[in-house]
């Protein structure tokens, strides 16, 4: 593949992550977050009140402080591998890695004998939770819309070619009010979403679109990659 741009809107640190493993799949990455994240005054309950951690976004992990090193004794359940790696960095060693569904990951927890869990969880967060759990939900951060496209971002949609990655429903439905204000036409622009409900999100309309086999930034990467065969 030449370098061509691809657009990355995640927040950091996630979008340099994103960005390292497109650049070396071939890609000119653009990064542009069109969200900030900023932490959320929370307090911390005893760890002794609980059987188990859920943590379904690694923000959740890296803003929710210092605090967060009193549950490292629990069995922490990730909702993916990028949550169960800021959880690892964040001195756990007992984490059970789900498959980016928070669903399952209750399921799992339910299976081994999970009565009652933390959650600590962001502003936006999907709202599941499971009949054979008691969960305490904590919120510990925020994700603020950016309400307008960075200068790299704004020259890179009207460039065109390559794509654009949408790493969530809420990014999906902010971009494409983005591209509406900025006059950037939707029948110019490819997005490779993480998830199909991503997908559903940001509309109709696109050039092209697709949404990954998997939620994760390798499968997205790939999808990116059909899509601008």
């Amino acid at each position: 593949m030449s370098r061509a741009p691809l657009l990355i809107l995640r927040p950091e640190p996630g979008a340099s992550m994103t960005a390292k493993r497109a650049f070396d799949e071939g890609w000119r990455p653009v990064v542009s977050p069109i969200f900030r994240i900023e932490p959320i005054a929370w307090g911390a309950p005893a760890a002794d009140g609980y059987d188990a951690l859920f943590v379904t976004s690694a923000n959740a992990v890296r803003q929710a402080g210092k605090a967060v090193n009193a549950y490292a004794g629990l069995p922490a359940y990730a909702v993916g591998d990028a949550t169960a790696r800021a959880l690892k960095a964040a001195g756990f060693s007992d984490i059970r890695t789900g498959r980016g569904d928070a669903a399952m990951m209750l399921e799992a927890a339910a299976e081994n004998g999970v009565g009652t869990a933390l959650h600590l969880a962001g502003e936006d967060y999907r709202d599941v939770g499971h009949d054979a759990i008691s969960i305490d939900r904590r919120i510990v951060y925020r994700s603020a819309a950016i309400d307008r496209f960075g200068a790299k971002a704004l020259a890179a949609l009207r460039e065109g070619g390559g794509a654009v990655l949408l790493h969530s429903g809420r990014a999906a439905e902010h971009f494409g009010r983005l591209c509406e204000a900025e006059k950037i036409p939707r029948g110019r622009v490819r997005i490779a979403a993480l998830a199909p409900a991503v997908l559903d999100a940001a509309g109709p309309g696109w050039r092209a679109s697709i949404a990954a086999a998997k939620p994760d930034d390798a499968a997205l990467l790939a999808a990116a990659a059909r899509l601008c065969q």
